[in-house]
């Protein structure tokens, strides 16, 4: 009687331990800062896909851990596995945002360069275009968009200095299309005026 009572109390313990089963804090942690990590790192914006499989992966990782909450017997192995994932996964993200960061720079850098050749080149030909008879509207309206170009470029460069690298890669494009445009209006008319 008394090894059963002793049995009893064995089996007891056991099943409170078995079913108090602690998640891998360690574990998780690190996978948050790996997390943490790849959004200081501008996952979000320079490595979209790679912060989306960081996200599914923490999704699955607190899916689990609310799974296992309910479970009487407790086990942590997935959530181990799925922690070891998000640390991974946050890792890979941030690597991919350094790699992303440093492309979108050097694509801005170039954008502007590119941007501010197209405006010196509009400036020269506008200076050249031809100039008559209901011309000095058209004229004026495109001296007006080639300053509004040159305002982009300043803005791009400033957002480049700031690290906004996709910001001023669209401002230094908004200034190449304007530059561009009032480039091939004015090749067209003086293409015209030839005939």
């Amino acid at each position: 009687m008394r090894n059963l009572k002793f049995l009893v109390i064995t089996l007891g313990l056991a099943l409170t331990v078995a079913a108090c089963g602690a998640p891998p804090k360690a574990d998780i942690d690190a996978g948050k800062t790996a997390m943490d990590a790849a959004v200081a790192a501008g996952a979000g914006e320079y490595a979209a896909a790679s912060m989306k499989a960081v996200e599914d992966a923490q999704a699955a990782l607190d899916a689990e851990l609310k799974a296992q909450e309910g479970n009487w017997f407790k086990s942590y192995t997935k959530a181990k596995e799925l922690a070891a994932a998000v640390k991974t996964a946050g890792e890979k993200a941030a690597a991919d945002a350094a790699a992303g960061k440093e492309t979108a720079k050097n694509e801005a850098t170039a954008a502007i360069a590119d941007a501010k050749t197209l405006l010196t080149d509009a400036q020269a030909l506008l200076a050249k275009a031809p100039k008559g008879k209901g011309t000095a509207a058209d004229i004026e309206a495109m001296k007006t968009d080639l300053t509004t170009a040159g305002t982009a470029i300043t803005e791009a460069e400033t957002a480049l200095g700031a690290g906004k690298f996709l910001d001023a890669k669209a401002k230094a494009e908004s200034a190449k299309k304007t530059a561009e445009t009032v480039k091939t209006a004015v090749e067209a008319a003086m293409a015209a005026k030839k005939r």
